[in-house]
Formats: structure tokens, C-alpha cells, sequence
């Protein structure tokens, strides 16, 4: 890997990174300005409860992405980034901007998802089949 390569792909995992960290941070913020008035107690509380499940939920995912751009800037350092964990070649720098901790690239993916959904239909079809 170029040293040009990988200072871009550096930049764009970090600028990720940022960018997930500022939203989980507002996220928080807003969470602990949220007051409620107790006359509309009641009714606060009752979609509250969905608006946190959803709040939690938007905040594990993006925790999860965060996790997985760490471990694609260890792999980065490694010199193992930017190469699929499949067939060993390039990954797109395209793919990777938008999708920075991508470990296959596009034709691996592709085939690796047609793989399980046929795996899926052949557990449904076990499931279905009484014989």
C-alpha cells in the first residue's frame, strides 16, 4: 500500500470516526437538556418510552460503526485495511468513502450476500418441508 493511499484512507476513517463521535456526543447532550413538565407528565412518559427505545437503538448502532472503524484503523496501521478479506485485493477507494470499514469489496460482498440469502431460503424451505 502507497503511503499516499493509506494517509487517505487515515483521513477518511478518522473523519468518520468524528463524525459518528459528534453525533452520539449531541445525541447525550440532548438527551440530558430534555425536561418535562409535570402537567404533561403522563403523556410525556408514554412516548418518551418509544422515543428512548429508538434514541438507545440510533446510539448502539452508531456505537457499533464506531467499533468498527477502531478496528479498521488497527488493520489500517497493520497495512491490512483496504483489502478484502475474501479474494485479497483492493477495495475501491469509492467504496470505502462510503463505507470506510468495508473488509470485502463489492464483488465478494455481493457474492457473499447472494450466499446467504440462499442459505436463508434453504432454512425456510427446511422449516416449510414436512417430509
Amino acid at each position: 500500500m502507497s503511503d499516499e493511499r493509506f494517509a487517505d484512507l487515515k483521513k477518511i476513517l478518522e473523519q468518520r470516526r468524528r463524525e459518528i463521535l459528534d453525533e452520539v456526543m449531541k445525541k447525550v447532550s440532548e438527551v440530558r437538556k430534555t425536561t418535562v413538565d409535570e402537567d404533561d407528565a403522563l403523556s410525556a412518559f408514554s412516548n418518551a418510552d418509544v422515543e428512548d427505545d429508538i434514541e438507545f437503538a440510533l446510539v448502539q448502532m452508531k456505537g457499533e460503526t464506531l467499533r468498527k472503524i477502531n478496528e479498521a484503523l488497527i488493520r489500517l496501521e497493520d497495512r491490512k485495511f483496504g483489502y478484502c478479506f475474501e479474494c485479497g485485493g483492493e477495495i475501491s477507494e469509492r467504496r470505502l468513502k462510503s463505507l470506510p470499514f468495508a473488509v470485502r469489496c463489492r464483488a465478494c460482498e455481493e457474492a457473499r450476500e447472494i450466499q446467504e440469502d440462499r442459505e436463508r431460503r434453504a432454512r425456510k424451505v427446511g422449516i416449510i418441508d414436512l417430509d
